[in-house]
């Protein structure tokens, strides 16, 4: 019906293209290939995604079935083998020691109600038993349970039979529960060639058929495990027929090599899966068999209509073939009027194929394309000279090391492993050559002096920049491998510059060489340091070449230095909040400027500088000083304090902490706001595919921020509280629905393989091991209630 379908449609796709006008030879040819490259390969996708895709996964169901066989009943071996350790620890009880073999139960009354008392504790140390019973074969015969019971002879040669066994067994013991059929056995004393007496463990059938059921994950199918005389000793059988499980034991029977394989029944096919559950003294054997069609259950639809769908691939290639070489027909429409300065019916009813006319004009757009390039090539060029001059003077402080490698790397610098130098250039004499320059052609000197020093740093070094100053003078920031040592080359290069200077312009040179330095950070420092001793030094009209290295400690030895690099640094902290890094900030501005000798009074001085530098901030903020000291004469309370770390408790505590505080208050109220809104679109959209990214976007701040203030204003943070209100959610519908727990998955907004991972993380076990503990007790709490 379906095939019949596809040929009326294609028939009327043949007419439809029959009618179509066609416009230009372009138009045609694209059509007809798009719809090969859409029907074609589809169709033939289709074919073998059939054929071959899904036998193989058919078979890779089968084997996640099988696997998943094996991990349950590892589960189910798990219980009972922590039955049995339980058991064995409580045979070494020394309350069931030799003391019992001669014990009068009736007069020793308190013991006795002790040892009833406990059988009952142990029986609710594990789900799998129903009832503790204690066998004591003495001085007198009796039975324990949940209380004292005198033994008849009939029923002692009845117990007796389990002091005969092994020390520990299982098997049937129909003395304690006819309706049981499974019990575990040890002797007391534990190890004992002469044991007096037994503790009789019933199971609980139903726990022990609810946990072999686990191994049957689909609505039909059996599970029936065998001892090592090939008696069935539990079975879960949900298919219709009785006879079913006989004739699977036969099966396994028969051929007892076999762990998996496939069994027919009654027309119908199994996928079968035996292994071996080892307990104590014996051997079981568990069988697992459910119908393939419920295994492959997913594919049967699936397969119904792969061909349906490459079928109307096909009739829907051909209309969005057309629809699709129309669409993108009409850009070229547009393009090529605009290129031919014309109309466009002109060209199309030429029939000229429109690509070969868009190649005429393409060597006019080449030409205009390099142009613009060679202009861009000067503009990044431009932006490698800014970048470098807004950091050496100090624009970058707030920057981290990696940001900065990161910027220099992305203008063509190689940074990794290599050191920086930076030369200082400054030009003097200007005004005595009044034959060549004038006063006013300090910019033209620069000029000059800039080309003469970039084409000699070119000739001698990989990596440079030359930077031009307003004071006559050139900087020059080089580059070179760490390994390297580069003394003489600098030098060399001084030596070139005064000459060519001198020979050139007529001027004289005091060029400075700064220490050197591997981080980015210090370049200013380099720079600065070279700007303080051109300004406290008196030099000459004569070419000089000072090398900072060779002086030491010799530079500004008797001179006051206030840390400006320092201060910038602490009040680019303030704005960011960094309150940390400011007291620190705060103490190294405090150690530089009482390190060189300075009387108490240069200290204050420089501290009253710091402290105008902080009040202009906060009177840029917006802030009333007079109203955050509170009145107070800062002045005043500064002349009276004499030791650094005093001046730094007082910066912080008086001015720094009460301004954040202020500036944290103004921010709070808005801050509140927009989390509230974040916490009401998780609630509402927790299901969905939902981040800190995209929360942030919608409430119009940043991922940073969001994250701060939600951990801030919530008490945990955004991930955290989305997971506790998924978890949450998928408790609810584990207890008190019936879906599966793949939808549970999606309808929290978690794929189900993750889902599970994270469910158990937070819980400590699967969400099928919740819903079944939570469902049983909410089925025990209404039998309760009647």
């Amino acid at each position: 019906m379906y095939l019949r379908r596809g040929f009326i449609g294609i028939k009327s796709i043949g007419t439809f293209i029959k009618k179509i006008n066609w416009s230009g030879s372009h138009y045609q040819k694209n059509f007809i290939l798009i719809l090969l490259i859409a029907s074609v390969p589809g169709l033939i996708t289709g074919i073998l995604i059939y054929w071959f895709a899904v036998g193989a996964v058919e078979d890779e169901l089968r084997k996640l079935h099988a696997d998943q066989i094996v991990q349950r009943a590892k589960n189910i071996d798990e219980q009972f083998r922590n039955l049995e350790y339980a058991v064995s620890r409580w045979a070494i009880d020394p309350r069931f020691g030799e003391s019992l073999r001669t014990m009068d139960f009736v007069s020793q009354f308190t013991e006795t109600y002790d040892i009833s008392k406990t059988l009952v504790q142990l029986q609710e140390t594990h789900p799998l038993i129903k009832n503790v019973n204690l066998y004591v074969d003495g001085k007198e015969n009796v039975l324990f349970n949940s209380e004292y019971n005198a033994l008849t002879e009939q029923e002692n040669s009845i117990f007796h039979q389990t002091l005969e066994g092994k020390n520990i067994y299982w098997g049937p013991f129909p003395g304690i529960d006819s309706q049981s059929s499974l019990t575990l056995v040890h002797n007391i004393p534990a190890a004992s060639n002469r044991p007096f007496g037994s503790l009789i463990i019933s199971i609980n059938r139903n726990t022990a058929l609810d946990l072999l059921k686990t191994l049957t994950p689909y609505s039909e199918g059996a599970t029936f495990i065998i001892n090592s005389e090939d008696d069935v000793i539990l079975s879960a059988n949900s298919t219709s027929d009785n006879l079913f499980v006989n004739a699977l034991k036969e099966e396994v029977e028969n051929d007892s090599s076999q762990e998996s394989f496939q069994f027919t029944y009654n027309n119908q096919i199994y996928s079968v899966s035996v292994g071996h559950l080892t307990r104590v003294n014996t051997d079981w054997k568990y069988v697992s068999a459910a119908p393939m069609s419920s295994i492959t259950a997913p594919l049967v639809f699936v397969s119904r209509i792969i061909l349906l769908i490459s079928a109307s691939a096909l009739i829907l290639a051909f209309i969005m073939s057309w629809f699709a070489s129309n669409r993108i027909h009409t850009p070229i429409r547009r393009l090529m009027g605009k290129l031919m300065d014309e109309k466009t019916d002109k060209w199309e009813s030429a029939g000229q194929d429109e690509f070969l006319l868009i190649e005429q004009q393409w060597e006019e757009l080449s030409q205009r394309s390099h142009l613009l390039q060679n202009r861009l090539s000067e503009q990044v060029e431009d932006i490698r000279n800014s970048f470098v001059l807004q950091l050496v003077q100090g624009y970058f402080l707030h920057y981290k090391e990696e940001d900065l490698e990161k910027r220099m790397k992305s203008y063509g610098w190689e940074v990794e492993e290599h050191d920086y130098i930076a030369i200082d250039v400054n030009l003097t004499g200007l005004f005595d050559s009044k034959d060549r320059f004038s006063a006013n052609d300090d910019s033209l000197v620069t000029f000059l002096s800039a080309n003469i020093i970039e084409e000699l740093a070119g000739d001698m070094f990989n990596q440079y920049n030359v930077i031009k100053f307003s004071d006559l003078s050139v900087g020059v920031l080089i580059i070179y491998p760490r390994e390297k040592s580069i003394k003489k080359d600098i030098h060399c290069f001084a030596n070139k510059v005064t000459e060519a200077v001198n020979e050139i312009l007529n001027l004289q040179v005091i060029l400075t060489i700064s220490k050197s330095t591997n981080s980015i950070m210090k370049i200013y420092h380099l720079f600065e340091d070279m700007g303080k001793w051109k300004r406290l030094r008196i030099y000459d009209d004569k070419n000089q070449i000072i090398d900072l290295q060779e002086l030491g400690d010799e530079i500004d030895s008797n001179s006051f230095r206030y840390p400006f690099t320092i201060e910038k640094e602490i009040i680019q902290a303030i704005r960011m909040g960094h309150i940390s890094d400011i007291e620190k900030l705060i103490y190294h501005f405090l150690e530089e400027i009482s390190g060189n000798g300075m009387t108490e009074m240069n200290i204050q001085q420089g501290v009253r500088q710091l402290f105008s530098s902080i009040q202009h901030e906060i009177l840029h903020v917006g802030i009333n000083p007079n109203d955050l000291y509170n009145g107070k004469d800062m002045f005043e309370e500064l002349s009276k304090i004499h030791t650094i770390e005093r001046l730094t408790k007082w910066l912080m505590d008086s001015i720094i902490l009460p301004f954040n505080q202020r500036v944290e208050n103004k921010m709070n109220i808005e801050l509140k706001r927009i989390v509230e809104k974040v916490v009401l679109m998780i609630q509402e959209n927790y299901m969905d595919d939902i981040s800190l990214d995209s929360c942030a976007e919608q409430v119009g701040t940043n991922s940073y921020s969001l994250s701060k203030a939600f951990k801030q204003i919530v008490g945990i943070n955004f991930i955290d509280y989305l997971t506790e209100l998924r978890i949450q959610k998928a408790k609810e519908l584990l207890t008190h629905s019936t879906m599966k727990i793949n939808d549970i998955a999606e309808n929290v907004g978690y794929r189900h393989s993750y889902f599970n991972r994270i469910f158990k993380k937070q819980m400590g076990i699967p969400p099928s091991q919740y819903r079944k503990l939570h469902q049983d007790s909410e089925i025990d709490k209404i039998k309760k209630d009647g």
